[in-house]
């Protein structure tokens, strides 16, 4: 496989197909239909089932049947999987936290967002979440605009900060900084490393054969496990980015594919 041929092409969603929180633009939608075409579609990212669903598969326009079975859902960091299925979305698997795991959980990212002064007093919704797979600390709440959640933590500091110290508290669990304002918790070593890992047992495609695209590979960010993993990445800053190289790619696959 080379970079222009994968045969699963694999995406974070927030920053890398939509800003935070937010539908895909109608210009990626048609860059996901037409990359379903000639290769597997994987989204794999923080956010719930129901997220997925209003930012990605809602706004996908002309989209057949025989499409979606090669559009793989992964939630939660890869701790859950969604296959579409006799014209449903189907749940493969699911990692869920324990109930003694989810309020230890609870309780160490309230008590050191807390501590750190990063617990704000007005928010756009919660600022925990029981995801069932992944509790999530997101700082100014679930719903919080764009903008606001642009420049809460700049240069990321902050999101480091809390899950080094969460980490401490909690060392039989996973904890990753997730989106701009987020900090992911899961099950010892089950991140988008674990996600990908099972995907290729799954579909019977190698990761030498996949291609990851996202907007967090640095070493603290929550897409570095998949370039640990060692599959093949493409690091972009947000979704324009992703439609400029799909603009390229997908014309290199549909000259190949039969």
């Amino acid at each position: 496989m080379t970079r222009e041929h994968p045969r699963l092409v694999a995406f974070d969603l927030d920053d890398t197909l939509a800003p935070s929180k937010s539908p895909i633009d109608a210009r990626m939608a048609g860059l996901i239909v037409r990359l379903l075409g000639v290769a597997e579609v994987c989204v794999i990212s923080g956010g719930q089932f129901a997220q997925f669903t209003m930012q990605v598969i809602d706004n996908l326009v002309d989209v057949d049947e025989r499409a979606l079975t090669r559009l793989h859902l992964m939630p939660t960091c890869g701790t859950q999987y969604y296959r579409h299925e006799d014209g449903a979305w189907v749940q493969v698997y699911a990692e869920n936290l324990t109930d003694d795991q989810k309020q230890r959980a609870l309780a160490a990212v309230e008590a050191t967002a807390k501590e750190l002064g990063f617990w704000e007093a007005d928010t756009w919704g919660p600022i925990l979440e029981d995801r069932g797979s992944q509790i999530t600390f997101s700082a100014l709440g679930q719903a919080a605009p764009v903008a606001a959640k642009t420049q809460w933590d700049v240069d990321g500091a902050k999101k480091t900060a809390l899950r080094e110290a969460v980490q401490a508290l909690l060392p039989d669990l996973e904890v990753r900084s997730g989106g701009s304002t987020s900090v992911d918790i899961t099950r010892r070593g089950i991140d988008k490393a674990y996600g990908m890992n099972r995907l290729a047992e799954l579909t019977g495609i190698p990761l030498d054969d996949m291609l990851f695209v996202g907007d967090r590979l640095d070493e603290n960010g929550n897409d570095y496990p998949v370039k640990a993993l060692g599959v093949d990445c493409v690091a972009v800053e947000n979704w324009e980015d992703t439609a400029v190289f799909l603009d390229e790619l997908i014309p290199a696959l549909e000259t190949v594919s039969p």
